[in-house]
């Protein structure tokens, strides 16, 4: 928070697998009301099209847990929020899969004036629900400080989390879309 305070931006978020983790996690630290902008929890699929305007055809065609989906998303809130970043959190927490999306599997997507990435990760090793909902709030944070260009600096998230990469076992720098993927308007 402090880093996006330094250079004057603002943040938004649209949450679906982590139900509001990462906006309490964000509230946690003083004086987030300079950055965070606000943002919904878009758990239902339906509310991705009616709060955020993310395109019915595409959740029809492709799912909720979806890059596209998870790039639409952190672009809407971005724009609707009127941010200078766009976060978004969208996958399968379990207890069982999810229109074909296995348990564990999530994207996290990061929307600026200059794009889009989406990072995709598998967090079934992480294990129960509660895990891969808290393992997506450290991804989503180290998500933020990729995109400010400091990966692997500190961070601060719930209960403490110091790292900028999440301890899971995968890639977090996977931008499934590619780099300095353009925004959709």
């Amino acid at each position: 928070m402090a880093a996006m305070r330094e250079r004057g931006l603002t943040l938004a978020v649209a949450e679906s697998l982590t139900g509001g983790l990462v906006m309490a996690a964000l509230t946690e630290v003083p004086g987030a009301s300079a950055v965070l902008r606000g943002g919904p929890v878009v758990y239902a699929t339906d509310t991705k099209t009616s709060a955020l305007g993310v395109n019915a055809e595409l959740l029809a065609a492709r799912g909720p847990v979806d890059p596209e989906v998870a790039a639409a998303m952190a672009s809407s809130v971005r724009q609707l929020w009127q941010a200078d970043v766009g976060l978004s959190t969208t996958g399968v927490a379990g207890p069982d899969p999810q229109a074909g999306s296995p348990v564990g599997e999530v994207y996290v997507a990061v929307a600026g004036a200059e794009g889009s990435a989406v990072h995709r990760v598998d967090l079934a090793p992480a294990g129960d629900r509660d895990s891969i909902r808290r393992e997506t709030v450290r991804l989503a944070l180290a998500a933020i400080l990729e995109h400010l260009g400091l990966a692997g600096e500190a961070s601060v998230g719930p209960r403490g989390y110091t790292g900028g990469t999440p301890d899971h076992g995968s890639d977090v720098s996977q931008n499934v879309l590619g780099p300095n993927r353009k925004e959709r308007r």
